[in-house]
């Protein structure tokens, strides 16, 4: 399911809940593309050291065990980073996720006024 995560700053993030096919073909690229460097080099670490140890044979390993957890990885370093969902039905697709995170408006207006 696609979704959008905003900042409290105006920052916009579309994303997608659930398994990544971008990573499961092409490994650690989607990563760098979206700009998450930390976990683009530690797929591609894991990777080379995966495909080192099993001659060759280990790389798709990395890329299928990636695919299942790579988007809720990122979708956690972005609510880290102050990202919130806009609407509710991304948010319960989050949770049912195991991802429980506060919408945008709801932090909004817990945030007291400076």
């Amino acid at each position: 399911m696609n979704g959008i995560l905003q900042h409290s700053s105006g920052l916009i993030k579309e994303v997608k809940a659930g398994f990544s096919w971008t990573t499961f073909f092409f490994g650690f690229f989607p990563a760098f593309f979206r700009g998450d460097i930390k976990w683009g080099s530690i797929q591609l670490i894991v990777g080379i050291v995966v495909t080192l140890l099993t001659a060759g044979f280990g790389g798709w390993i990395v890329n299928i065990a990636f695919a299942f957890l790579y988007n809720k990885i990122y979708i956690n370093d972005l609510i880290e980073k102050g990202y919130r969902p806009i609407d509710h039905s991304f948010q319960q697709a989050l949770k049912q996720r195991g991802i429980h995170v506060k919408l945008l408006s709801e932090t909004a207006q817990s945030q007291p006024a400076v």
